[in-house]
């Protein structure tokens, strides 16, 4: 399997040991006409052109790199199957399809899935069979509709700006996973650090007895087991020993869930997200989130990492540099890197890709929430993940406002669905309906940032710079979501389309100085529970990253973790 890309199992909180990656070579051809279902090609066995999975077609990856604008591809390959894998259930999993995704086992549909960014899974048992079995997938991706999230994907020909190259089709793993008749389905985690025990809600398909075993470092520290007549049940574990899961530290907990012939290797975290007044409190204290902008694009695979080590670098690159957690923007990123931030106590805010939907009439609720509660099931339980955010930055669509109520329910199904996290409704404008609000400023001169803010710090009202939209919403917690942007080209001859916001600095020095000064009005500022610095590394031809696209350094970043890390006004109430 070492020589599969991307070989590690893609779902660390759901692992069973019975199951096959189908990473690798695939068949695959371009539809430019969309025209693949009229010519049958679900029925082919064979493909014009060749793929490596999980890499989009734009990647270099992928072995194709092809960066034009791409209606619907397909996907072909074969795979082999035992009666004994075929004794039981065989699911089909896909990380991720960009965007509507049709499949057909054998030539037989076994179903069709929307979103492009959410995970999904078909059950094939009886469409496969023993020996030689064919999966086709058809991927449709017509981003430029309005009528799909696509996130930070160009809508024109070029990248510019914010906006990069695209990806279509598949870009996260694929892969079977064999399990008894009776099996878990999926789980629920409800940690109580003050009562130190963790309750489980547990849908499975068929019915008996589900029992939880939690370890801490290998050691047995709670079980518990309950009868499932329903397809549904409780499981309260009371642990002998408390561990937090905190900023720095992640402290995990191994978990066995057993359910007859059914064995799911788990983990979780026992951490408090909670509102006080003003303050985001986590385990009851007031930590400040120093947050960074990360847009998880890389230079050879654009949404795909190009392994599972460089998912895991990019958070030590931010943690290096005094950054205790990131906004995971305008994308939902892959349960590999949630993973690495449970593991490195890495504070994360989940974010949908929303951009690219029209988010002013009324149908945006049918192409946006389906995917969003998808997004919410799928990482419900992950302890890195502090709060939601569904939209962000909800400009006008075609010069038509958006849909007020799109926003409110969407809120309103998030908090329903997950009442343990904050929610924030649309980062930075515009606001309907909120539990923090949040503000983006990219003003480059301190004095001025300074000033903006200082009558805030000192109990007045916040200054908003969306203010004729919307409405600042007193008592409730505050922070500057995206700040800095600071433009800084390393090399001025190969980008000359070097994208930032505002006047770069002119010197190092210049860059240092802005950086301290503006970071500065937010940490001293006992009103504001956290930050966001845009961004963590270049992203094509945004310059503004403290980190190159290829991820070098760009600046001494000693330097740059003293400014972060130094103790906010908010953390100095808690010493």
């Amino acid at each position: 399997m070492n020589n599969i890309p991307r070989c590690e199992h893609p779902r660390p909180q759901m692992r069973r040991k019975n199951w096959m990656n189908l990473n690798g070579e695939w068949d695959f051809g371009f539809d430019f006409g969309n025209s693949g279902i009229s010519r049958k090609l679900f029925e082919k066995t064979e493909l014009d052109r060749k793929i490596i999975v999980p890499f989009c077609p734009e990647s270099e990856l992928s072995g194709i790199g092809y960066k034009d604008f791409i209606p619907a591809v397909w996907y072909l390959r074969a795979f082999e199957l035992t009666d004994a894998q075929r004794d039981g259930r065989v699911l089909l999993h896909f990380g991720a399809v960009d965007y509507e995704c049709h499949v057909w086992v054998n030539g037989k549909e076994a179903g069709i899935h929307k979103g492009g960014y959410t995970s999904f899974r078909f059950d094939i048992t009886q469409l496969t069979v023993t020996g030689e079995n064919h999966v086709t997938v058809y991927a449709i991706d017509d981003q430029r509709s309005g009528k799909q999230c696509r996130g930070k994907q160009s809508g024109l020909f070029h990248s510019f700006g914010c906006e990069y190259t695209r990806t279509t089709g598949i870009w996260q793993t694929v892969w079977l996973e064999f399990v008894p008749s009776d099996y878990i389905e999926s789980v629920q985690f409800y940690p109580n650090i003050a009562e130190a025990a963790l309750t489980v809600k547990a849908h499975t398909r068929g019915s008996g007895i589900l029992r939880g075993e939690a370890y801490y470092e290998n050691v047995l520290c709670g079980s518990a087991e309950t009868k499932i007549t329903s397809g549904n049940g409780f499981l309260k574990i009371a642990l002998s020993e408390l561990h937090l899961w905190e900023a720095g530290n992640g402290r995990l907990y191994d978990l066995k869930l057993y359910f007859g012939e059914d064995l799911v290797n788990s983990y979780f975290g026992m951490r408090e997200i909670r509102i006080d007044g003003e303050k985001v409190l986590l385990n009851g204290k007031a930590v400040f989130q120093r947050l960074v902008l990360d847009q998880g694009f890389y230079p050879d695979g654009i949404y795909t990492a190009p392994s599972d080590e460089a998912l895991e670098r990019d958070i030590r690159l931010s943690l290096r540099a005094g950054f205790n957690g990131a906004r995971l923007h305008e994308k939902v990123f892959e349960e590999r890197f949630l993973y690495h931030c449970d593991r490195l106590g890495y504070m994360v805010w989940g974010e949908q890709a929303n951009w690219g939907l029209d988010h002013s009439r009324p149908d945006g609720l049918k192409c946006f929430l389906p995917e969003w509660l998808e997004v919410l099931k799928r990482d419900f339980n992950h302890p890195a993940i502090v709060g939601w955010c569904p939209f962000n930055e909800t400009w006008d669509y075609e010069g038509r406002k958006q849909d007020d109520d799109l926003l409110r329910i969407t809120y309103l199904m998030t908090k329903q669905y997950d009442a343990t996290r904050p929610c924030i409704d649309t980062s930075g404008n515009f606001h309907v309906l909120t539990d923090i609000y949040d503000l983006h400023d990219y003003e480059q001169d301190p004095d001025i940032f300074a000033e903006r803010y200082g009558d805030f710090a000192r109990g007045g009202a916040l200054p908003d710079n969306h203010g004729d939209r919307q409405t600042p919403v007193n008592g409730i917690p505050v922070f500057i979501s995206e700040y800095g942007g600071i433009k800084w080209n390393v090399d001025q001859e190969s980008r000359q389309d070097a994208w930032g916001y505002g006047d770069g600095p002119k010197s190092l020095e210049e860059y240092l100085e802005r950086y301290r000064r503006l970071t500065d009005v937010l940490l001293d500022n006992p009103r504001m529970f956290g930050f966001c610095f845009t961004q963590l590394y270049d992203v094509e031809q945004e310059v503004n990253g403290l980190y190159t696209y290829d991820r070098t350094d760009k600046f001494d970043m000693e330097i740059i973790r003293k400014i972060n890390s130094r103790k906010a006004a908010i953390e100095a109430d808690e010493a």
